[in-house]
C-alpha cells in the first residue's frame, strides 16, 4: 500500500525531460499519488513509448522559448493549472578538456541546461504566483557545485540552475510559491551514453557510498519537495549524492 497514494490529488504536474531516466521515475510516482502528469519531453518515441501511462504528453524542445510557450498554453488549456514544475530535462555534452570544447557543443549544453531551465521557471511560475499556490523543483547536479573535470559546460550550467534557483525563489518567497533544487551525483540512467566510460568511473570513484544513485531515490526527494508538506523550504540546494558532496 502506497501511503502516499492521495498526496497529488487535484494538482497538475509538469515534468520535462519526463520520458526517461530521473524524469520518468517521478512521472510514475507522482502519477501513482494521484496527480495528472503532464510530461514534456523532446523525444516523440520516448513519448510513444509511455503508452497511456500519463494524462498528457507534449513533444517540446525546452530549449526553444516559443515551443515551451504553447506547451504551457496547451497543459494550462487542458487542465486550468499548474501546481508543480520539474525541471528534469538536460544534456551532458561530450567529455572534452575546456581547451578542447568546441563552442557549438558548449551552447548546446547551455542552451538546454540553463536558458531551458529559465524558459520554463519563466513561462509557468507566474500561474503558480497567480493562485498563491506552487511547487519548483530544479533538477541541478553536484557538479555544478564541485565542478567535475572534462565536463566543463555540464557543471558550468548546473551550477547555473542553482544560481537560478535561489534567486527565484527569494523573488516569489512571499507569494506560496516555493523553489528548490537537487543535485544528484551520478545517477545510472540512458545519460550515461553521453559519457566516456573513464569519466563514469570517475565519478563512481568519488561517491563515498562506493555506488550510484537510483531514479527511484531521486524521485522520493523530489516528491516531497513538490508536495504540501514542504512548506517552509525555499531556495535550498537537497544534496543526494551518497555524501560525495563537501557542502
Amino acid at each position: 500500500m502506497n501511503p502516499f497514494a492521495g498526496r497529488f490529488a487535484g494538482q497538475t504536474v509538469v515534468i520535462t525531460g519526463g520520458a526517461s531516466g530521473i524524469g520518468f521515475a517521478v512521472a510514475q510516482r507522482m502519477t501513482a499519488e494521484g496527480a495528472k502528469v503532464s510530461v514534456w519531453d523532446i523525444s516523440e518515441a520516448a513519448l510513444d513509448a509511455a503508452g497511456d501511462l500519463f494524462a498528457q504528453k507534449v513533444v517540446v524542445d525546452q530549449s526553444d522559448e516559443h515551443a515551451v510557450q504553447r506547451a504551457t498554453d496547451s497543459t494550462l488549456q487542458t487542465f486550468g493549472s499548474i501546481e508543480v514544475l520539474v525541471v528534469s530535462a538536460g544534456i551532458t555534452g561530450p567529455n572534452a578538456t575546456l581547451v578542447n570544447y568546441s563552442s557549438s557543443d558548449w551552447r548546446r549544453v547551455m542552451e538546454v541546461n540553463i536558458n531551458g531551465t529559465f524558459y520554463v521557471n519563466r513561462a509557468i511560475a507566474p500561474h503558480m504566483v497567480a493562485r498563491k499556490y506552487g511547487r519548483i523543483v530544479n533538477v541541478a547536479s553536484v557538479a555544478g557545485k564541485d565542478g567535475n573535470p572534462n565536463a566543463s559546460a555540464y557543471s558550468t550550467s548546473k551550477a547555473a540552475v542553482i544560481g537560478l534557483t535561489k534567486s527565484l525563489a527569494k523573488e516569489l518567497a512571499q507569494t506560496g510559491v516555493t523553489v528548490n533544487a537537487i543535485t544528484p551525483a551520478a545517477v545510472q540512467t540512458a545519460i550515461f551514453d553521453q559519457m566516456t566510460k573513464e569519466h563514469i568511473e570517475f565519478m563512481l570513484s568519488k561517491i563515498p557510498m562506493g555506488r550510484f544513485g537510483t531514479v527511484e531515490e531521486n524521485a522520493a526527494l523530489i516528491s516531497f519537495l513538490s508536495s504540501r508538506e514542504c512548506s517552509f523550504s525555499t531556495g535550498a540546494i537537497f544534496d543526494i549524492s551518497g555524501g560525495r558532496s563537501t557542502y
